[in-house]
């Protein structure tokens, strides 16, 4: 491994979801990420444990957490790590003796990092949720969609990746930061609906200075501007539209074949109906691709919108390896990407429990491992990783 986490070791206790993307990302700066997979997965662990990318670069363990000794393996990990990542609702590890209070016993420099959709307290805490629920709460899911329609799903990217993962990376980061200046460790409590909230903080101040409507679909960046929105093109493909500032608006009219005199003003919200219509009436006149060479490398903010099997063929990505080819799979390429310490992806996601042997090994646990084998507390499958 590489990167500028190299040497930091991580332990996650197998879940779904967001905690998955956080310890995947930490792989791919360089940590050394051990998954604690169960004997049994769950109704929603992967088919093909090959192709769960979200565990790229990780090796896993197997633990019978259910086993009298099970908490007593993860503990020991826990004292060998740098950083503990759950995404169990709030009790479950401290059901189980894995909790904060156990594993900080063991070792007063750990980062105990917990990854929940309402976070260990409030009145939802112990309540079931997912992602969609999470931002709609948090008045994330509100804003996005059309005037008059209902809101509209963004995958599970803004509460799950966004307002989840990323933020649980950064909560541990810092405390990590901490840790190793003053060897005390801490709990990182991060939840979906505190993140997500977050990422709306630049709505607050638009809403506190009237320049922000409650209605969806009607400001500048929710699609109410004609100016940044999304156009279907002749061939049902879609050009988008993000020419906000006056210099990049003039160079969109420009490549679309019209005139400011012809348009109401750009800023004119009572006008932006009739600059729709017309710039809806001209990107149906050609092809996305036919667009897309029109306005390819120009100012004038517009891209065309690619999916999932397209976008790494994009000329750009291609050039910067924004996707790259890893054991047979096409899959997004490290980021943030690190001038000195450069990460990568480390590996295939693991089967579960290949590592067990070589891990509790290298962790200066190998002493425990015959007697963990043969009472079950853990247990090796497959073949070399």
């Amino acid at each position: 491994m590489s990167g500028p986490l190299t040497g930091v070791r991580v332990v996650e206790l197998a879940g779904i979801g967001p905690a998955p993307f956080a310890t995947m990302l930490l792989a791919d700066l360089g940590a050394d990420v051990v998954r604690v997979d169960r004997p049994e997965p769950g109704a929603l662990a992967a088919a093909d444990p090959s192709m769960d990318l979200l565990n790229r670069g990780k090796r896993s363990v197997v633990v019978d957490l259910k086993h009298p000794e099970g908490a007593e393996v993860v503990l020991a990990l826990a004292e060998q790590a740098a950083i503990l990542i759950e995404g169990w609702r709030p009790g479950v590890a401290e059901r189980l003796g894995i909790g904060p209070e156990a594993a900080l016993q063991r070792n007063p420099g750990l980062v105990y990092g917990r990854m929940t959709g309402w976070g260990q307290d409030g009145p939802l805490a112990r309540a079931a949720g997912h992602d969609i629920g999470y931002i709609a709460v948090a008045g994330a899911l509100h804003p996005i969609g059309r005037p008059g329609g209902p809101p509209q799903i963004p995958l599970n990217l803004v509460g799950d990746f966004g307002g989840g993962a990323l933020y649980l990376v950064v909560g541990c980061l810092a405390a990590l930061h901490v840790a190793k200046s003053t060897g005390r460790g801490q709990v990182v409590d991060a939840a979906i609906v505190d993140g997500a909230a977050h990422l709306t903080t630049l709505f607050s101040g638009l809403l506190a200075a009237g320049a922000w409507r409650p209605d969806r679909g009607r400001n500048l960046l929710d699609g109410g501007a004609p100016f940044y929105d999304v156009y279907a093109t002749a061939d049902g493909g879609h050009m988008a539209v993000g020419a906000l500032e006056p210099q990049f608006y003039a160079e969109l009219l420009r490549l679309l074949g019209l005139t400011e005199e012809e348009l109401p003003a750009q800023h004119d919200v009572a006008g932006w109906p009739v600059l729709r219509t017309r710039f809806t009436e001209v990107f149906a006149g050609r092809t996305r691709d036919e667009w897309s060479k029109v306005f390819e490398g120009t100012d004038a903010c517009v891209a065309p919108v690619l999916s999932l099997t397209e976008a790494p063929r994009h000329p750009h990505l291609v050039a910067r390896s924004t996707f790259e080819e890893q054991f047979g799979v096409r899959q997004p390429a490290v980021a943030p990407r690190l001038s000195q310490t450069p990460g990568e992806i480390g590996g295939r996601p693991p089967i579960p429990g290949t590592d067990t042997e070589n891990v509790l090994t290298e962790w200066g646990l190998g002493t425990h491992l015959g007697r963990w084998l043969d009472t079950g507390a853990v247990s090796q499958t497959g073949g070399a990783h």
